[in-house]
């Protein structure tokens, strides 16, 4: 735990989040280096949707990223965070009317689009404000190239649109007024395992963009080769540096795509875990231990709650525990192998089981490091209706803001 956090979480109680904004800038300055002069970089307001961490990457002079959002939430978000409307990318597979509405009255003027029903409901909405939505064709490619644990290509989903249905599709999507084709969208990963599968990746989806290109004169003024940036996870980690990607991505778009060095592509990638996933801390305190028929158990004052992305993920994480020297550390305290678990009412809250702990107390603080991303929007966080953890961004020794989300009911209609 860094000395910040441990204060802070005395100052205003736990379940505290810290976000160190000098973390956000290094990675996407290492992100940068890493990929070759001109590409934009999108922040994809999933992994963290606070606007200060936003601003962070949308304020940094030598290559500011914009905002690709998919919700009116994440929307308001990077308004709040200053990006312009007109340079956001709307994502994601389930757009509404409503949403597109929004999007499109708020100035937002490029959607990717998921399918050809997608495509009809951009346009109509697009139309009747008189304007036309520029969009990206998401491809769901036929294959893939790289390992990860999260694969979103080369299968059946609701991601993208099938790659050998597209010739037959492509008159109607380019016919569909309201609308205007640009270009494609690619992501095919998550968290890469290692940079060879991410440079596959990006090299297949190079290939294909190119071919469709070709065979179909679809345009192509832009490719958005989406992400796969990997970050560690709730657990001690350093964020991998991409040393070979950069000459990688020149040499595949050399091949495929020369025209790219004639500025005739805009050429982008999207991040939201690298960016800001190693920015993250979340520190809890232990409420009550307690012994049950051989095993013991470190009750913390939040669980999937506060840190709920594991759940979606099947996984149940390693947590380090450490004392809160100032309130008084017990010298010479040995470890207990114990179960640490949330204060939720269900068996599934559970942080750790059956892990080797500093021989647990009430009072102990429990860290877990490297969750800037997926952290308090992915939890379950109105679960038993327990306070949203408070949310702390820090700047080297300067406190920046502390705020914590609240939920809360608005009418939306009439009732007694």
């Amino acid at each position: 735990m860094t000395a910040t956090a441990a204060g802070l979480a005395r100052r205003y109680g736990t379940p505290l989040y810290v976000y160190d904004l000098d973390r956000v800038v290094a990675a996407q300055r290492d992100l940068r280096s890493s990929l070759p002069d001109g590409f934009t970089v999108y922040y994809s307001f999933k992994a963290n949707p606070h606007p200060e961490l936003a601003r962070a990457l949308r304020e940094i002079p030598d290559g500011p990223c914009r905002a690709e959002v998919c919700s009116e939430g994440e929307l308001d978000s990077a308004l709040a965070a200053g990006f312009p409307a007109a340079e956001i990318l709307y994502g994601g597979p389930g757009k509404t009317d409503g949403e597109i509405t929004r999007a499109v009255a708020a100035g937002v003027r490029t959607f990717s689009v998921e399918s050809p029903g997608d495509l009809r409901r951009v346009g109509t909405i697009a139309r009747g404000h008189g304007v036309t939505a520029d969009c990206l064709l998401r491809v769901n490619d036929t294959s893939s190239a790289g390992a990860t644990s999260l694969r979103m290509t080369g299968a059946p989903s609701q991601f993208g649109i099938d790659r050998e249905t597209l010739a037959d599709e492509y008159a109607e999507l380019a016919a569909v007024p309201g609308t205007r084709l640009v270009g494609l969208h690619f992501y095919p990963l998550s968290n890469a395992r290692d940079e060879d599968g991410l440079i596959g990746e990006f090299r297949q989806s190079i290939a294909t963009a190119a071919a469709l290109h070709a065979e179909l004169g679809l345009p192509l003024r832009a490719l958005d080769l989406g992400g796969g940036f990997a970050a560690p996870y709730a657990v001690p980690g350093e964020r991998p540096v991409y040393g070979r990607l950069r000459a990688a991505l020149e040499e595949a778009l050399d091949t495929h795509l020369p025209q790219w060095r004639t500025g005739e592509i805009h050429l982008a990638c999207e991040s939201g875990r690298y960016l800001v996933g190693d920015c993250g801390e979340l520190v809890l305190s232990v409420t009550n231990v307690k012994e049950s028929r051989g095993r013991t158990f470190a009750v913390a004052d939040g669980g999937v709650n506060t840190l709920g992305g594991m759940a979606g993920l099947g996984r149940l994480l390693p947590l380090a525990v450490r004392l809160d020297e100032e309130q008084g550390e017990e010298q010479g305290r040995g470890t207990r192998t114990a179960s640490l678990t949330g204060p939720l009412c269900t068996p599934g809250d559970i942080l750790g089981r059956d892990v080797e702990l500093p021989d647990p107390a009430p009072g102990d603080l429990v860290t877990v490091p490297n969750v800037g991303a997926y952290g308090a929007t992915a939890s379950l966080l109105l679960f038993l209706s327990r306070p949203a953890p408070v949310e702390a961004v820090v700047r080297g020794t300067e406190t920046v803001s502390v705020t914590r989300l609240v939920a809360r009911r608005t009418p939306v209609g009439p009732g007694n």
